[in-house]
């Protein structure tokens, strides 16, 4: 009966979701700033085109640019979403972006939690 009414209540409900592998994506993007990062992360997650973003502080990014080889300190968001909604992740992070060409890789999620996996399925928006 307790099982009943606890599934019937939905504290079970995520367990009724099967995770079909590569349905969700975790993205990956680079930017100057904490202000930046913070901004972009906020606005992903309003927008529900992203359940959850990390904001990686320091790292060091080296990479060519016109010619040279640069050196720059950045922070990373690992973006957790829906592998459909990628493209408009893409489009929202180059709209509101400060650089003229940002990164925004992504790789599609085979398996893990299979409750934290279905959270991040209904806390995002179809693309």
């Amino acid at each position: 009966m307790i099982l009943r009414l606890v599934h019937h209540t939905g504290i079970l409900g995520s367990r009724a979701m099967s995770y079909i592998p590569g349905s969700l994506s975790v993205a990956m993007v680079t930017v100057p700033t904490e202000i930046v990062a913070k901004k972009i992360a906020c606005d992903v997650v309003k927008k529900k085109l992203a359940a959850c973003v990390n904001i990686l502080p320091k790292i060091s990014s080296i990479y060519e640019w016109e010619g040279e080889v640069k050196e720059d300190q950045e922070l990373l968001l690992i973006i957790k979403t829906k592998t459909d909604a990628i493209d408009a992740l893409t489009k929202f992070v180059k709209d509101n972006h400060p650089y003229q060409v940002c990164e925004v890789i992504s790789l599609p999620i085979q398996n893990g939690n299979r409750e934290y996996l279905d959270w991040v399925t209904t806390n995002v928006s179809t693309g």
